[in-house]
């Protein structure tokens, strides 16, 4: 699986571009750790936990990190794990950063490591899987803290491995995430200078690194729209106001929101509705109907 050590080597590259490290001895250390990597993305993947519960997910990584004879902060912006790595000669500070929560979403396939985890979520059951890949960044993560603790002589600086809970968005009345843990001076003491990341994305082949100047991963805003309608009969609509089909018209117009308003030879930008709620039987035209979604920007003038 080419990409872990891809991945790694682009950890050790940000770290070469502040004078730190050896291209050649972090390739050969990368190559032998990646069997492992393997092992902690599937165990991560097969346990997947929701935002703001990564509860076994955190001791985990902050058990690997003490055995790196890292220093260790935990339950920062809840199940947040820090780790802090002192190079042996003085310099400035990086940090490294990779997210930890899972989606609610069932897993369907026979792979061994599948995740059978179920949970509840905005009160309905449902299955729990690292469909965003997080399982992954963490394990690049904790590979690249395994791989750099071997050579604390080499590194001019310090290095702050950040693992970041609740990036899906934090529980209805719950704060969370990267905010939560910035406010809780994750940044600070020591001050981070420059901090990096990377998404894995099943599109790019193997092996291959993608960036680009600018923003790369979208802002995400959420909306909710209520529409209130008149109740009817299903067999004389014309008696009530039909939210659902208000709901319909609303959701084709926000389209044109993007195709005709948003300059998209700039930059691109999203609109999708994830969630309607409307109605209880087949017959009868509800009261109400609720619409969720997601807006996704890259320019900042959106």
């Amino acid at each position: 699986m080419k990409i872990t050590v891809s991945a790694l080597l682009f950890f050790g590259f940000i770290l070469n571009s502040f004078g730190q490290t050896n291209d050649e001895k972090i390739n050969k250390l990368s190559n032998d750790i990646e069997s492992k990597v393997l092992e902690w993305r599937r165990y991560l993947h097969e346990n997947p936990e929701l935002s703001n519960r990564e509860f076994n997910t955190a001791k985990y990584i902050a058990k690997h990190l003490r055995s790196l004879g890292i220093e260790v902060q935990e339950g920062i912006a809840k199940t947040g794990v820090v780790g802090l790595l002192k190079g042996d000669i003085s310099g400035r500070v990086v940090a490294l950063r990779a997210d930890m929560d899972a989606l609610p979403v069932t897993e369907r396939n026979d792979l061994p490591f599948k995740s059978v985890v179920t949970s509840e979520y905005n009160g309905k059951k449902t299955g729990v899987m690292h469909a965003c890949g997080h399982d992954t960044h963490v394990a690049i993560l904790l590979g690249a803290a395994a791989v750099l603790s071997k050579m604390k002589s080499e590194i001019k600086g310090t290095v702050k491995f950040i693992f970041q809970p609740a990036e899906e968005g934090a529980p209805k009345g719950e704060e969370g995430g990267a905010e939560l843990m910035v406010k809780e001076n994750v940044l600070k003491n020591p001050d981070v200078e420059a901090i990096f990341g990377l998404h894995i994305n099943s599109a790019t082949d193997v092996g291959t690194i993608k960036y680009k100047s600018g923003g790369i991963m979208a802002a995400a805003q959420n909306f909710e729209i209520n529409i209130k309608g008149k109740q009817a009969h299903g067999s004389r609509p014309w008696s009530g106001v039909d939210p659902i089909l208000t709901a319909a018209s609303i959701i084709q117009g926000l389209q044109t929101i993007i195709s005709r308003e948003a300059e998209l030879t700039k930059e691109g930008a999203v609109i999708t509705v994830g969630m309607i709620n409307a109605g209880i039987r087949s017959n009868i035209i509800p009261e109400r109907a609720k619409l969720v979604g997601t807006i996704r920007t890259l320019d900042y003038d959106l």
